[in-house]
């Protein structure tokens, strides 16, 4: 299971930049002038995890192949895109389709490079398109939510649930609040919400494009977004994309030194992978053998036949157990053989939940 991240932000923040360089392509034509972006591009990345390599190491697999992680770079939102503005509307639709929004901020001065607003200003820049996609989200809700309360009132169950947690929601964003913070109170308000698609509800990272100068320790502008990012819950990460944009370019070999004299001491996109996983909610699972060492996302509580679906169906289907190994005790006794040796390989049913590390072989029969 793979998520996606849809790259948003203001025009010339960076955000097709940071796309470049975190898929290793030029598919995102990075120009200095708004819509250059007119496509959302889409870019797959493997995620990068040293566990990954110990694994293949010690068991000698040939092959090493690590989870993905989507990026979608959609265009840059203006003032409007809600009212169809730019190429508002769809931009506002291409959002509506990803996991999580990564939202690029421009935390940095170079005069070279035009800003929509002639000012640098991230915590503005955020709630312009932060109000675009509430504008978005209350248009929708403001529909919605009174025929629901009108055909609940005559007794349909489902419209009375869609009244409940989306008029919670349409109460939200007429305070000027995301989406997100509403609060379903059992799972069929939680299926409800879902599928509601709001804008305002997905998950958000804050990426702060710092100039390199500041890559290490962030600048001013960064810690305006940081204090934004407390307040709400959210995450946020520092970033240069000018110097992700040159490590790609860089022999594999050239990459920890170059880091190192800058004071990093990983690339930029590691960071924002390990935030998306906390914003989703995600962790990984291993399955080792002679031929491949592979990586697997699953959420945070997938039991085991959750996790041997997203291998095959099959496998979820007619799942018998699951051949567990803690990582670190397949690292310290160094395999399979070793583990099983020790006691450490342990036969979990159905109701196993999934522990990040976790490193396993199913039994099925279909």
């Amino acid at each position: 299971m793979g998520f996606r991240c849809g790259i948003v932000g203001l025009p010339n923040v960076g955000k097709s930049t940071l796309f470049n360089a975190l898929t290793e392509t030029q598919a995102a034509q990075a120009a200095n002038y708004p819509f250059c972006t007119i496509e959302p591009n889409v870019g797959n990345v493997g995620v990068p995890d040293p566990r990954l390599d110990e694994l293949a190491r010690i068991a000698g697999s040939q092959k090493i192949i690590p989870t993905q992680l989507g990026f979608v770079d959609i265009a840059g939102l203006v003032r409007g895109a809600s009212k169809g503005e730019g190429l508002g509307n769809q931009f506002l639709g291409n959002i509506r389709e990803v996991d999580a929004i990564v939202h690029v901020l421009r935390c940095f001065e170079n005069v070279d490079i035009q800003h929509v607003d002639n000012k640098i200003d991230p915590i503005s820049d955020a709630e312009t398109v932060e109000t675009e996609l509430m504008l978005s989200d209350l248009e929708s809700l403001e529909r919605r939510v009174p025929a629901a309360v009108k055909k609940s009132a005559q007794g349909d169950k489902e419209s009375k649930i869609i009244a409940s947690v989306l008029g919670q929601a349409l109460d939200l964003l007429r305070e000027g609040k995301p989406a997100r913070l509403t609060v379903p109170k059992d799972e069929e308000e939680e299926r409800v919400f879902a599928q509601a698609q709001l804008l305002t509800a997905k998950p958000v990272l804050y990426v702060c494009n710092v100039e390199e100068e500041s890559a290490a320790t962030g600048n001013a502008f960064s810690a305006r977004v940081f204090e934004k990012a407390k307040a709400e819950g959210a995450n946020a990460v520092i970033v240069s994309a000018a110097i992700e944009a040159e490590i790609v370019t860089m022999p594999l070999e050239d990459r920890a030194e170059f880091l190192t004299e800058l004071g990093l001491t990983e690339a930029g996109l590691a960071r924002i992978i390990r935030s998306g996983y906390e914003l989703l909610h995600l962790l990984t699972f291993f399955t080792v053998g002679p031929k491949e060492a592979r990586a697997w996302t699953v959420h945070a509580g997938a039991k085991a036949p959750d996790a041997a679906g997203e291998i095959h169906s099959d496998m979820q289907r007619g799942f018998i157990r699951a051949e567990t190994i803690a990582y670190d005790d397949f690292v310290t006794l160094g395999g399979e053989a070793a583990a099983r040796d020790a006691g450490k390989l342990r036969q979990e049913g159905k109701e196993y939940v999934i522990k990040d590390g976790d490193v396993l072989h199913f039994k099925f029969n279909v």
